[in-house]
């Protein structure tokens, strides 16, 4: 550490000799700390900072000498193979080895398993489909083809990662260089690829239970492809129990369970997945049953309606003409993942069914959107004021949606 010097006195004391590097405190910006580094014949300045590792970019080290040699490796990977680089991503190898070719021979057997029930399902679901309503054929079609599962892209979660030894990008086939952070990890399916690779790799994401380490609070189409179905098994499970043993329940999912057990069955499905116990031996109460899927779309960390569209639902919901409206509704409604769209798909044709018991449950559309609708969307802000504002449009959009879910499904 130098002190306060000009970059011409750093200049001077680095001379000739490469490699070298020195600190120094800025004389224009006090308290700022500047690395002046050697390479390439000239000095080049970084300023540094440190919050508890140092760095000048994304990577963190624990030493400077470390950051200066990892910063060496890349400045001269990237000077003397910049055309190469640069080439990199245009012909890359994806295709043909490593994850791409495993993900293809898993759903080929997946494939094979099921392709008779996918076609009976596509059949069944296109029949004598009223041509004067508004439908869902070409969403349909899209999810029954090959399987709807297989259907649903999910971009894959790449975090900075920190190889040991020598690692290839699967993109590429390219080394990583560098001592730490030389590439990205996908923490869901465990691809391995250089930072610059993975802005070109396709949203083809299978991720793998052994990375998936609960099924509450996991972002929802990673949970579906994971466990290989069409919606999330939590669903599944809680709607079938709820529908055998609880539709006549007075004051069905606006009535509390006790939050323990309630916590409990949260940790059944964390813990065992589709095979949790939840019959009535375990919890006789069916408003436990109702709490834990209600506490399942809480903590999603995307809402089954996104944010992406949450805006355009609110939008959709204002307008005064019920047939305008239903129309911009539906529109919406194409914009949503795939197993998002399926998975309110699905709640939306069992809430229905509950209001058909309403002279036991006393529950109707407009009950069941004031219970459903904060818990299915919230506002990308977490504002207040807007959550407040937008809760009389979050509760109609919820009944327009079971009133006429065999029309906008």
């Amino acid at each position: 550490f130098h002190g306060i010097i000009s970059r011409e006195q750093a200049d001077e004391i680095l001379a000739g000799v490469e490699g070298a590097y020195i600190l120094r405190e800025s004389q224009r910006q006090p308290g700022c700390y500047t690395l002046a580094l050697r390479f390439g014949n000239q000095t080049l300045n970084y300023r540094l900072f440190y919050d508890g590792k140092h760095f000048v970019g994304e990577k963190r080290f624990e030493s400077i000498h470390d950051l200066v040699t990892d910063g060496l490796i890349t400045l001269y990977i990237e000077t003397k193979a910049s055309e190469y680089i640069s080439k990199m991503t245009t012909n890359p190898i994806y295709e043909h080895i490593g994850y791409a070719t495993l993900l293809r021979e898993k759903v080929s057997r997946r494939l094979s398993r099921t392709k008779n029930e996918s076609r009976k399902a596509s059949v069944t679901s296109e029949e004598n489909t009223p041509v004067e309503k508004i439908t869902s054929l070409v969403r349909r079609a899209a999810l029954t083809q090959n399987d709807n599962h297989f259907n649903y892209e999910k971009a894959h979660n790449f975090k900075v990662h920190t190889f040991r030894g020598p690692h290839w990008c699967e993109y590429c086939a390219n080394f990583m260089w560098g001592l730490i952070a030389q590439g990205v990890r996908c923490s869901d399916c465990g691809l391995n690829v250089h930072k610059q690779c993975s802005k070109y790799v396709p949203n083809d994401c299978q991720p793998d239970l052994k990375r998936i380490k609960r099924v509450y609070c996991c972002d929802l189409t990673t949970l579906v492809k994971a466990h290989n179905t069409q919606r999330p098994m939590v669903v599944d499970s809680c709607i079938r129990e709820i529908e055998a043993r609880g539709l006549k329940s007075e004051g069905l999912y606006r009535v509390s369970g006790f939050t323990e057990h309630i916590e409990d069955v949260k940790m059944a499905f964390d813990r065992d997945g589709d095979k949790a116990d939840i019959s009535a031996n375990i919890y006789p109460d069916i408003n436990i049953i109702t709490g834990a899927l209600k506490l399942y779309f809480r903590d999603l960390p995307i809402p089954v309606i996104t944010y992406d569209t949450y805006s355009k639902f609110i939008e959709a919901a204002k307008i005064s003409n019920p047939d305008e409206r239903l129309e911009a509704i539906h529109e919406v409604l194409m914009l949503l993942p795939a197993a998002h769209y399926e998975t309110l798909r699905y709640l939306m044709i069992h809430l229905k069914k509950v209001t058909l018991h309403e002279k036991d449950n006393f529950m109707n559309a407009e009950n069941l959107g004031i219970v459903f609708g904060p818990t299915l969307m919230r506002p990308p802000e977490d504002s207040t004021l807007a959550t407040l504002n937008d809760m009389r449009y979050q509760k109609l959009i919820v009944q327009i949606l079971i009133e006429n879910e065999d029309v906008l499904f």
